[in-house]
């Protein structure tokens, strides 16, 4: 085997890092790569004309980012605000364009290592969620936690519209 090929076989079997998240009582991950800070919940500014799966947009840092409820946009009911609700900030690329996304969860949990081995296939039922929009569900002690493709999730017709509204 060439040492190229035997480095990108080696950076597969890699574990990656995900941070985990509750949100209506399941568990999700997105890779830690495009997680660029974790915020406490605060005032979010609701926006006229705005899909429903579009929160609205907080200040940060002088930016107007807009926030996701991944709830609502799983086609499902608005994710209820508690005490340990907070919005994660991901960087992704959309357009060429680097662009900050919020998204609320209920909680954030911590951040696991999860070896290739572990990750199992996108069901093709039984979920709430787009298989689509899952990489795949990793085996934990306590069940499974499910691997969004965080990428499929924030880039479709949402993310067009506000590209639209720019």
């Amino acid at each position: 085997m060439s040492v190229l090929k035997a480095n990108r076989v080696a950076a597969i079997e890699q574990p990656q890092q995900y941070l985990t998240f509750s949100l209506n009582a399941e568990m999700f991950a997105v890779s830690t790569t495009c997680v660029r800070e974790i915020i406490e919940y605060g005032p979010i500014t609701a926006m006229p004309m705005m899909p429903r799966s579009i929160r609205g947009v907080i200040n940060l840092r002088g930016a107007a980012v807009p926030v996701f409820d991944l709830g609502v946009h799983f086609g499902g009911a608005p994710t209820e605000v508690n005490r340990r609700s907070c919005i994660v900030m991901l960087e992704l690329s959309v357009g060429g364009r680097h662009q900050i996304f919020g998204i609320v969860v209920d909680a954030v949990n911590e951040v696991l290592e999860i070896s290739a081995d572990a990750i199992e296939p996108a069901p093709r039922f039984g979920t709430h969620v787009r298989t689509d929009f899952i990489l795949g569900m990793a085996k934990r002690e306590n069940g499974f936690v499910i691997l969004l493709n965080i990428d499929q999730v924030l880039n479709a017709e949402d993310i067009d519209y506000l590209a639209s509204q720019n």
